[in-house]
């Protein structure tokens, strides 16, 4: 197997990155928010960074480069857990990847990583670390064994996810249980594969407890790199007046974690004292949701539009086009959504679920926070912004303030490569302990 050099790059130096994203598009989830502007950051600091991204494929910025790693793609937005044709297996891995679908497992990370290992083995010359963002297959332990330096970054514990969907109520009949469990039977590999790598860099301080406790990390292996925002793309466009009664907000992913079911019982509540009131949502229901019958039966059918594929600047000008962003989830590890809004000056009624506090600081202040899974302190709290123009534009106002203080992608980036640096010595320090003990 190939072996790493010895020696390590000093602070300073330019590095040649590899970086790791099993699935990768901005619009599938934060995960391709944060590889976008992660990497061209790290570009701006003067490093080459290679992306190696599983379908949907990343959105990178030059002079990033993006490398696709085929799949069997069984996921596709248009057709998910769709039957490939025979054609197209050609390995042992798509074979195993289809066959841990229709096992009811996902086996999009487990699968990426066995194909990306090889890559990076023929390329070893090319690169000087590798990060891999919330990967975890079992191929990812494979390249630490083949003697890669790797820093990785674990957003949050998907173990919240598996909880929160396991206890939903959509949830509770026999086979729906089963079902997910084997779904989320990946989370044994990635925490195996967490414990055994050396460096994580995790969003919140929040995130850091909770992975600490569900997934047994080492605590010394885990630090807090917040992620940021582009200050130039949200911000707020002079001559765009608000919406009566529109509220805003995001959900890609469309599941339990994220709490949209809460904010249409709540949008549902909400009309009653204000009939104007009325959603927009960044996203689609995914395949199955039950999003579109409760929609239906709350009789907000006109009262909610979706929207997918318009541009990022659309998406700003969306922003300011609402009297108010909403993040109604359970849990978050960081939120982007939220900051998103907050620095277009959108004033933002959120949660207080998982790290929710630690982005959106001070109800009251800079966002105003209720209960999560509380539909009704939900439509109180909106009930309450919209009927206070006054409080709308100072919490408006503060919230921007905050995110130009505290969230950028530049200092993002800075503090990734403190620990890619961090991480090489450690590297080199390791490699020169196993030559001795060799010897």
């Amino acid at each position: 197997m190939p072996i790493a050099n010895s020696s390590f790059a000093r602070p300073g130096d330019p590095l040649r990155i590899a970086y790791l994203v099993y699935r990768g598009s901005p619009h599938v989830g934060g995960q391709g928010v944060y590889t976008r502007h992660l990497t061209r950051e790290l570009a701006n600091l003067g490093h080459h960074v290679e992306v190696f991204s599983g379908p949907p494929f990343s959105v990178v910025e030059e002079p990033v480069v993006l490398n696709e790693v085929h799949s069997m793609d069984l996921y596709p937005r248009n057709n998910p857990f769709r039957t490939p044709w025979p054609y197209e297996f050609k390995t042992v891995t798509d074979l195993q990847e289809w066959a841990r679908m229709c096992l009811a497992g996902f086996p999009e990370p487990w699968a990426f990583a066995q194909r990306v290992r090889p890559i990076l083995n023929e390329r070893r010359n090319d690169f000087d670390i590798i990060h891999d963002n919330q990967c975890l297959g079992a191929g990812i332990k494979g390249l630490l064994d083949d003697g890669w330096p790797i820093v990785h970054t674990l957003h949050h514990p998907i173990t919240v996810d598996r909880d929160l969907d396991l206890t939903h109520p959509h949830h509770q009949k026999p086979w729906k249980q089963v079902t997910l469990r084997r779904w989320y039977g990946f989370l044994q590999m990635q925490m195996k594969v967490a414990r055994a790598l050396p460096r994580h860099v995790t969003v919140s301080a929040n995130s850091k407890r909770d992975i600490i406790a569900q997934m047994g990390v080492d605590p010394e292996r885990l630090h807090v790199v917040p992620v940021g925002v582009d200050q130039r793309q949200f911000r707020p466009i002079p001559g765009i007046k608000r919406v009566r009664g529109r509220l805003m907000t995001t959900a890609s992913s469309d599941v339990p974690l994220k709490g949209l079911t809460y904010l249409l019982d709540a949008l549902a509540k909400v009309r009653v004292e204000r009939p104007d009131a009325h959603l927009v949502v960044i996203g689609q229901p995914r395949h199955r949701s039950a999003i579109p019958k409760q929609i239906e039966a709350l009789g907000l059918t006109e009262a909610i539009e979706f929207v997918t594929g318009v541009t990022d600047e659309r998406i700003v000008e969306l922003y300011n086009e609402a009297e108010l962003a909403v993040i109604p989830s359970l849990y978050e590890g960081f939120s982007l959504p939220a900051i998103e809004a907050m620095c277009s000056g959108t004033p933002l009624v959120a949660t207080t679920g998982g790290a929710l506090p630690e982005v959106a600081g001070t109800s009251g202040k800079t966002a105003l926070l209720c209960k999560p899974a509380d539909p009704d302190s939900l439509a109180a709290a909106i009930l309450t912004m919209l009927n206070d123009e006054a409080m709308r534009d100072r919490i408006g106002a503060a919230g921007r303030e905050r995110v130009l203080d505290r969230f950028t992608w530049k200092a993002c980036a800075e503090g990734t490569v403190e620990h890619y640096y961090l991480e090489l010595e450690a590297h080199a320090q390791r490699q020169r302990g196993n030559v001795k003990a060799a010897r």
